[in-house]
C-alpha cells in the first residue's frame, strides 16, 4: 500500500483539477462573469481568460499523472498556483466574510464558501508537498518540456473549440433601435452607446409630475404612484421585437424578465409569475433570454406552463449589463412608461418576491 500511495495521491489531485475544470465549464458564462465581477478583466477579455484558466487546470490534471519534469516543474507550479488562490481567498474572506458567497472553485456545480475552498487548497498543497518528496523526474536528458507545452496547448485548443464565442464588438459601433415614444415603430441607427444607460437603475424615484407615497412597516417596499409617471427611455428601449411582434417596452406598464433557458432559479421565478397571473391581473410580460442553451427554451415554457413572448440576446456581456453590476439571474423589472418601479435579481437580498410585486402593481392601478 505504501508503495502505491504516491500514485493514489496523484490520481486524487488529478481528479480534483479535472472536476474543477469541468465544473467551471458548465456554464462557462458564469465563470466569465465571476472574473468580471472580481475586476480581473472586462467582458471583452473574460472569454479568453476563462478558457485559458480552465485549460490550465485540465493540463495540470493530465501533467500530474506523467513524469516529465513532474518534480522540478509541474508540482512547484501547481503549488504556486494554489498559494495564489489562497491569497485571493484570504482577501475575499477579509472583505466579505469567510462564509459568504460561492468562491467558484467548482463553478455552479458544487458551491463552496471561501473558507471551504481555502481549506481544500491547503489540503491539496499538503498532498503536493508529499508528492514532491516521493516522486522523481525522468532520468536526466529524457524529460521533454515540449510534452508539457503540448498538453497545455491541446487543452486550450479543445476549450476554444468546444466553447466558441464571438469576439467583443466596440460599443460605439453597435446599432441600437431607437423607439419612438408614441408608436411601436423602430429604426436602426448609429448610436453613441454612452447615451444609453445600462447601469443599475434604482427603483422608481419621484419626478416632478408624480407623487410618491411610501408606506411604513412591513409594506415599506410598496411604492404607490398617485399620478402616472412621465415617459422616459429605459435601458430596455432597444428591444422592440419579441416572438416576431413589435413591442414598445417603454409604453405603459410592462414586466421584463432576464432569464437563462437552463437556469432552474429562472424557471422557479417564471412558475411564480404563472401562479400569480391566475389570481391577479399583471402587465404584459416579456422575456430576454441569454444566448446559452437556447435549445432548452421550449422545455422552459413547457415546465413553467407560461409561454411568453421572448427575445434571445446574443450579447452575453450586454445581458449582464442590463441585469446590473454584479447582479445574477433571475432578473425581473416592473416598468411604467420606461421608469423602473421595482426590480429583482439573484437569490439573496434582492430576489424575486411575487407577493410584493402584486402589491406594488395593484397599488399603482388607477
Amino acid at each position: 500500500m505504501k508503495k502505491h500511495f504516491p500514485l493514489i495521491v496523484r490520481i486524487i489531485i488529478s481528479a480534483l483539477f479535472l472536476l474543477s475544470a469541468v465544473a467551471k465549464s458548465y456554464p462557462i458564462w458564469a465563470f466569465e462573469k465571476q472574473l468580471v465581477d472580481l475586476g480581473i478583466v472586462d467582458w471583452c477579455k473574460a472569454p479568453y481568460l476563462a478558457r485559458l484558466i480552465i485549460a490550465m487546470e485540465t493540463a495540470i490534471a493530465i501533467a500530474i499523472l506523467q513524469k516529465n519534469f513532474i518534480r522540478s516543474f509541474v508540482i512547484p507550479v501547481t503549488i504556486a498556483l494554489l498559494v495564489a488562490f489562497c491569497v485571493h481567498l484570504g482577501i475575499q474572506m477579509y472583505e466579505h466574510g469567510a462564509m459568504n458567497g460561492n468562491c467558484g472553485c467548482f463553478g455552479q456545480l458544487i458551491p463552496m464558501t471561501p473558507l471551504e475552498a481555502f481549506i481544500k487548497n491547503i489540503v491539496t498543497i499538503a498532498l503536493l508537498v508529499y508528492l514532491y518528496k516521493n516522486v522523481t523526474d525522468k532520468p536526466k536528458g529524457q524529460n521533454s518540456f515540449i510534452a508539457l507545452l503540448f498538453i497545455y496547448f491541446l487543452s486550450a485548443f479543445l476549450l476554444f473549440f468546444i466553447f466558441p464565442f464571438c469576439p467583443c464588438v466596440k460599443e460605439e459601433s453597435i446599432k441600437l433601435p431607437i423607439v419612438n415614444e408614441t408608436t411601436n415603430d423602430s429604426s436602426s441607427v448609429d448610436v453613441d452607446s454612452s447615451t444609453i444607460d445600462l447601469s443599475v437603475t434604482s427603483d422608481y424615484k419621484k419626478s416632478k409630475d408624480s407623487i410618491v407615497k411610501e408606506t411604513s412597516g412591513k409594506d415599506s417596499n410598496v411604492v404607490t404612484l398617485v399620478n402616472e409617471p412621465t415617459f422616459t427611455q429605459s435601458k430596455f428601449s432597444a428591444f422592440t421585437n419579441f416572438s416576431g411582434k413589435k413591442v414598445n417596452l417603454d409604453k405603459g406598464k410592462k414586466i421584463v424578465c432576464l432569464f437563462v433557458p437552463g437556469c432552474d432559479h429562472c424557471r422557479d421565478a417564471a412558475k411564480e409569475l404563472a401562479s400569480i397571473s391566475k389570481t391577479h391581473k399583471l402587465p404584459p410580460i416579456y422575456v430576454l433570454f441569454m444566448n446559452e442553451e437556447t435549445y432548452k427554451i421550449p422545455e422552459f415554457f413547457t415546465e413553467t406552463k407560461m409561454p411568453l413572448p421572448y427575445f434571445v440576446m446574443d450579447d452575453i456581456p450586454g445581458f449582464f449589463k442590463l441585469l446590473g453590476n454584479k447582479a445574477t439571474t433571475p432578473g425581473l423589472f416592473y416598468l411604467w412608461n420606461g421608469n423602473i418601479i421595482k426590480s429583482y435579481e439573484g437569490l439573496e437580498d434582492h430576489k424575486f418576491n411575487a407577493a410584493e410585486m402584486v402589491k406594488i402593481i395593484e397599488s399603482n392601478q388607477k
